[in-house]
């Protein structure tokens, strides 16, 4: 990767937020290339078009999840890296992105100086871990408390729409979010169903708020 001239693909669903991160980037790199995707199908039709040093890749984005787009560009772009920055707390997603292989994860409240350390680290070769995620990566991988938990079991698409629920949106609602069908999102509802063994919706808030995947 060229440090001096890298090319950047900003996948976020937010005009404001596009322009925030670009603006910040460009001031550090100003002869850095920049791509932009408000959904999955345009963040997809941009790797295809070109090769990326780094992907900034918000979770929540239409279409499919921004985990399931990070699965697909690990598979098919290996050398391009991606950095999660996400709305979503450090504990709800971040140790689930790295094991998808993510290289780094940025909270959107964390300061500007933030992503562009994060950036130089993984330009450099190497992953961004704030000393929290670090912990919580230390944990996951010595067996902590929430390993083995029902949730850890289900998809990136299952756990955001278990976060919704939790969060009182309807089926509808979620299926508007997502650009989804009612059905679609019915099926994602039966299989968290019957993976976590909670029928309601009552119990899988009372779940979602006890293992802190509630925002």
């Amino acid at each position: 990767m060229n440090s001096k001239f890298p090319s950047f693909l900003i996948v976020e669903d937010h005009a404001i937020v596009r322009r925030g991160l670009k603006d910040i980037l460009a001031d550090e790199y100003p002869r850095a290339v920049f791509g932009e995707a408000s959904d999955t199908p345009l963040a997809l039709a941009a790797l295809e078009r070109r090769k990326w040093d780094i992907v900034l890749l918000d979770i929540n984005i239409p279409g499919r999840g921004g985990l399931e787009v990070l699965e697909d560009i690990c598979r098919l772009y290996p050398q391009t890296k991606v950095l999660i920055v996400s709305a979503y707390r450090e504990e709800e997603f971040a140790v689930r992105a790295f094991k998808l292989g993510a290289a780094g994860y940025l909270g959107k409240h964390q300061a500007s100086d933030e992503l562009v350390k994060a950036v130089e680290k993984m330009l450099g070769g190497g992953k961004y871990v704030t000393a929290a995620l670090a912990e919580l990566l230390a944990a996951a991988l010595s067996g902590g408390a929430e390993c083995g938990a029902p949730h850890e079991t289900l998809s990136p698409r299952e756990l955001q729409v278990l976060r919704l629920i939790a969060s009182g949106k309807t089926v509808k609602e979620i299926a508007s979010s997502f650009r989804l069908s009612e059905k679609t999102v019915g099926t994602y509802r039966t299989r968290i169903a019957a993976k976590t063994g909670l029928g309601s919706n009552v119990e899988l808030t009372r779940y979602a708020f006890q293992h802190g995947l509630t925002r």
